[in-house]
């Protein structure tokens, strides 16, 4: 067989196929991108304080006209409430990618973006809209679309971090002017969540919140800025007290708390970002996290541990929504998963007559519990083991890789 060599460009491509095919992807946190600029610290500050961070962090392609410190310092002294804050630098968070490039090759040097404030629907009309004009002179605009006013808000200064088509950082010059988004908003109304979780199935749930005070209060302390609760109903709950209450007090904590997220989420929007989900409980190396999934209508929520739909809709108001689950979802932080006994390789019978020594062959004894073994129960029903999964996606990755490299190389011999 004759085998003919590829042009090298072709070759290049290829590589970089590959290479994206398995490649992760990156997600952002806009928190981090702005530590390392001291002159954005309070606009920093302030996407942590209304919660638009965490908005931010959960979107794919995104956009932030960032303010110095003494742009926001003079948006301060107006002494705005949280909720007006909110509104304010939400519509500096444009729905759209746009790099420094972008900025000045825009198609009849015109553009308008959607913002956060319009997806909130508290923008009447087309006010949660912002217009970007590149103007003579290579400076570029921007003005909030307010009662059709083609006024300039302010400039473009500079861009602050970009990663292509994921998240861009630019400064402007000022906080873009908005009658609409200044004006005084009502703060939201304080929800009981435990009563509301009581009233509709999920009381032993709410019971265990309501006796962790640390628990208790960091609910309390994010449902004004944006909140989401998955909740156990009664029975699955009830059978997993046990477990539950050998747990330590600030593992019981962070158990209640990862039961919850720091932003408010429709049905619509969980099912439209799938994908790793910071929790109330999440804190440094300390994860907490699940994968939120949906199957057409469905919703679930994933760990290493188990896998638990959601059933039904408690409460969905904006800044709260309160979920029902049909299981109790397990923390990898604080649960081990059970071993799940491999089948033993049916021996040929040739094999079989000559090495009767197999049939008796002793497995290695298990590992000895971890120190915090007290806190992580190893008899989940549905669990499968933490280092097992690990090594399965390896397995799994491995072979999706290898599965990659050969088709490449077929289409490289095949030309």
């Amino acid at each position: 067989m004759q085998v003919h060599c590829a042009p090298p460009h072709l070759l290049a491509a290829l590589l970089l196929l590959l290479a994206a095919a398995t490649s992760p992807a990156l997600a952002h946190n806009i928190t981090r991108l702005l530590a390392g600029h001291p002159d954005f610290s309070t606009f920093n500050q302030y996407l942590s304080v209304t919660h638009l961070a965490a908005e931010i962090n959960s979107r794919t392609t995104i956009t932030v006209l960032a303010v110095s410190d003494a742009a926001m310092n003079d948006l301060l002294a107006e002494h705005p409430s949280n909720a007006t804050l909110k509104n304010i630098l939400s519509l500096h968070v444009l729905l759209d990618y746009f790099g420094s490039k972008k900025l000045h090759q825009l198609t009849d040097g015109f553009a308008l973006a959607a913002t956060l404030f319009q997806s909130t629907g508290s923008a009447p009309g087309s006010s949660g809209f912002v217009n970007i004009t590149d103007l003579k002179g290579g400076k570029v605009g921007f003005a909030p679309e307010e009662g059709g006013s083609s006024d300039v808000g302010a400039y473009y200064v500079k861009s602050v971090e970009e990663v292509p088509y994921n998240i861009s950082v630019i400064q402007i010059s000022k906080v873009l002017p908005s009658a609409v988004a200044a004006a005084p908003a009502p703060e939201p109304t304080q929800v009981n969540v435990t009563d509301v979780m009581a009233a509709h199935g999920c009381k032993e749930f709410a019971d265990a919140l309501s006796n962790s005070s640390d628990a208790m209060k960091t609910y309390e302390d994010n449902v004004v800025g944006g909140l989401t609760v998955f909740c156990p109903l009664d029975d699955p709950f009830k059978a997993f007290r046990p477990k539950f209450n050998n747990l330590s007090t600030a593992n019981r904590a962070s158990f209640l708390e990862f039961f919850a997220v720091p932003i408010y989420m429709s049905m619509s929007m969980l099912r439209s970002n799938n994908g790793l989900t910071n929790t109330l409980a999440t804190d440094g190396s300390r994860k907490f996290d699940f994968t939120v999934q949906n199957d057409g209508q469905d919703v679930t929520l994933k760990t290493k541990v188990n896998t638990v739909k959601i059933t039904g809709t408690l409460l969905d108001e904006q800044p709260l929504a309160i979920y029902t689950l049909d299981k109790v979802l397990l923390p990898q932080e604080l649960f081990e998963a059970a071993i799940s006994p491999a089948p033993a390789p049916a021996p040929t019978p040739e094999k079989a007559a000559e090495s009767p020594k197999a049939a008796v062959k002793h497995k290695s004894p298990p590992a000895p519990p971890t120190s915090g073994a007290s806190d992580s129960p190893a008899d989940s029903p549905d669990s499968t083991v933490a280092d097992q999964t690990a090594n399965a996606s390896v397995r799994s990755c491995c072979g999706r890789f290898g599965f990659v490299a050969f088709s490449l190389l077929l289409v490289v011999l095949a030309l």
